[in-house]
């Protein structure tokens, strides 16, 4: 541990849905520690699975506080029985699962202030909590609140462009509403509501830490461009929810220094830095390090999109987050349910269950398909809400079929226009320096990494997305050190390990593209004009937030 000792460092941490994670990144950003404590293993006595607890009625589903709290003290006892030398930690950070939310009960805010050294942490704030068990993410309960938030502002696109989406049974504001009808008296006795990120900056700072505009704009609270609270969201919420919430901060803010109660019990230095916490979606974009016009692309069970905007144009789909790396930029997020189970099914029947044939179909078949155009949703998808597989030729007509390889290109062809077409409509732009960074798992099949560079006219990278929540934590951490808006994060984290070239757009590319996204886009509206556009909307328990495959939201 001699050598390990030596490192100044900063530690990135991830409250996440089934573990809390840690990484210490030192000055040269090499991770050289890393520790998780996953909440159905090590923390039993709570009862989770899959890290919560899904009520009788399939829509709440809530994750007890304290068993965040004992995570956090697991693995500080762990770091401390290695031998981790604390001293050396200059600032740390972290992320929360997005859309969570904790209930400070009166009385809180003393107790955090007057921590004993001489007990763990889950041993003192067991009284803290006016609320025991949080919502979180995958909680789908609060329809009617949605709607009353929806109507309060004057519709749902009224909504999203004030607050970056419109009303999502997970976002905050909503979660709060459902309480306060539901709970008043708990609602009452809590002095302060945190996200799950705000309340583990909390722990670390011994007091209230404050929301920060990031993570603050996936509560359908926060006007995006203001970056303060609607008071028409807040009303419609709940009474005194202002103060209750406190003022939101830039992402990049230092929040304050440790508690002392970790500079006695660990030996952290009492001029250790806490770097505001964010969402662990905004903490996976620090993390794979986007920069202006670049996207990253996961290509999971569902597929989602990161992007970097500095314009938004929010819409009914989707969502825009105040971007927790560039203060005057944004950041958009869209999911895709229809993504690598679609693939696999394709594969398995026009490909002999053979990515290598799947492969050759695509480098056999031109780009454009010779015009033929396929949409493949075998689930209800979230990004238009269609389901079903729809086939047309080249002169816009329905088809039952294509033959093999044809069917093999449309159907990815058409996942890579839609998700253009889609990030378009939030206000995306290819540029001349714009990069795709590609992760999950057919980020690993370079033929379809060549469409996908192809159809959006950009080089496609490929990078170690490992902890991205929790790397890109620590790198916000030597951001705020670096006195946030006035370095650039490109610059204190340009010693990273650069991604890995995988694929540039063929030649001629654009302009086949350029002729076919604007009928997919025509044909997309086909398939959905014979219920005048989207159905109801899905509960956000079978349409998911979903997040980079190297994070557990």
């Amino acid at each position: 541990m001699a050598e390990r000792a030596a490192r100044r460092c900063c530690l990135g941490w991830d409250f996440s849905t089934q573990q809390v994670k840690v990484v210490a990144v030192d000055a040269e950003l090499n991770v050289f520690y890393e520790d998780s404590a996953h909440f159905d293993r090590d923390l039993q006595e709570f009862g989770t699975q899959g890290g919560v607890h899904v009520h009788e009625d399939g829509l709440t589903v809530t994750s007890p506080v304290l068993m965040w709290v004992q995570a956090l003290d697991i693995i500080l006892e762990r770091m401390k029985a290695s031998g981790f030398d604390f001293s050396q930690v200059l600032a740390l950070s972290g992320a929360g699962q997005q859309h969570g939310s904790v209930y400070w009960k009166a009385g809180a805010s003393q107790v955090l202030r007057s921590l004993s050294p001489d007990l763990p942490l889950h041993k003192q704030l067991q009284a803290c909590f006016s609320i025991s068990d949080s919502p979180v993410w995958m909680d789908s309960s609060t329809t009617a609140q949605c709607r009353q938030l929806e109507a309060a502002v004057g519709g749902a696109q009224a909504l999203s462009c004030l607050t970056g989406s419109r009303a999502y049974e997970r976002f905050t504001g909503n979660q709060i509403a459902k309480i306060y009808q539901q709970n008043p008296e708990a609602y009452s006795h809590t002095e302060r509501i945190s996200l799950v990120s705000s309340f583990a900056a909390s722990l670390f700072l011994g007091s209230y830490s404050p929301i920060d505009c990031s993570d603050g704009s996936g509560m359908n609270l926060l006007q995006i461009k203001d970056k303060v609270w609607s008071r028409v969201c807040l009303a419609a919420c709940a009474p005194h929810l202002e103060e209750k919430l406190g003022s939101p901060v830039p992402s990049c803010s230092v929040v304050g220094a440790i508690s002392s109660y970790y500079v006695q019990r660990y030996g952290f230095p009492p001029g250790c830095q806490v770097v505001a916490f964010t969402g662990d979606n905004p903490a996976s974009l620090a993390g794979m390090r986007l920069e202006e016009g670049d996207i990253a692309v996961s290509l999971g069970t569902s597929d989602t999109l990161f992007l970097w905007l500095q314009e938004p144009m929010p819409a009914l789909e989707g969502h825009i987050f105040c971007n927790p790396v560039g203060s005057q930029h944004y950041m958009a997020l869209l999911c895709f349910k229809n993504g690598s189970l679609m693939r696999e099914k394709i594969r398995d029947e026009s490909a002999s269950c053979s990515w290598s044939e799947f492969s050759e179909a695509l480098r056999s078949t031109e780009m454009g398909n010779g015009g033929n155009l396929g949409f493949y949703f075998d689930v209800m998808e979230i990004t238009p809400e269609i389901i079903g597989r729809h086939r047309f030729s080249a002169e816009n007509h329905k088809v039952p079929a294509f033959p093999r390889d044809v069917e093999i290109r449309a159907l990815i062809e058409g996942q890579f226009m839609a998700k253009r077409i889609h990030a378009e409509g939030l206000g995306y732009r290819v540029m001349p320096k714009t990069k795709i960074l590609a992760t999950g798992g057919a980020s690993h099949n370079r033929d379809i990494l060549q469409v996908l560079a192809d159809v959006f006219g950009a080089p496609v990278y490929v990078i170690d997305t490992a902890n991205s929540a929790c790397v890109g934590s620590a790198y916000r951490a030597f951001h705020g050190l670096a006195a946030g808006t006035d370095v650039p994060f490109s610059e204190v984290v340009k010693l990273a390990p650069p991604p890995r070239l995988a694929a540039t757009p063929t030649p001629g590319a654009s302009q086949v593209y350029e002729a076919l996204l604007p009928r997919y886009a025509k044909l997309e509206q086909r398939i959905l004009s014979p219920t005048q556009g989207p159905p109801e909307r899905i509960p956000q328990a079978q349409a998911p937030l979903l997040t980079l495959p190297a994070q557990t939201h």
